[in-house]
């Protein structure tokens, strides 16, 4: 199983990245810091989609929206089903078919 440690904070990150953009290699940086050169690297492009510099993936805040809206997806198509399925039931219940239409 893999070791798990707490996230590196946004500071350290930030430092990281202004230390490979200074010219510093992010193997040897890991070497000297704990964190492994391919985290570097990663910290990296992502900044560079932060800054605008790539436009090759979403930035962080986009991310974030994207991740947001799936969570609020899900939550809405579960209570769709869940609408249905008591629909459903009091239909069976009463002995009626609903119209299928709100009526307005």
């Amino acid at each position: 199983m893999p070791k798990t440690r707490p996230p590196y904070p946004p500071e350290f990150r930030r430092q990281m990245v202004e230390l490979v953009r200074a010219g510093r290699n992010p193997a040897d940086l890991a070497r000297e810091f704990d964190a492994s050169s391919q985290t570097i690297r990663n910290w990296v492009a992502q900044a560079g989609l932060n800054d605008g510099h790539r436009s090759d993936g979403l930035a962080t805040a986009e991310r974030d929206e994207l991740n947001r809206l799936r969570r609020k997806n899900r939550q809405l198509r579960q209570e769709r089903d869940i609408l249905a399925k008591a629909t459903a039931w009091f239909a069976r219940e009463t002995g009626t078919i609903p119209s299928g239409s709100s009526g307005s």
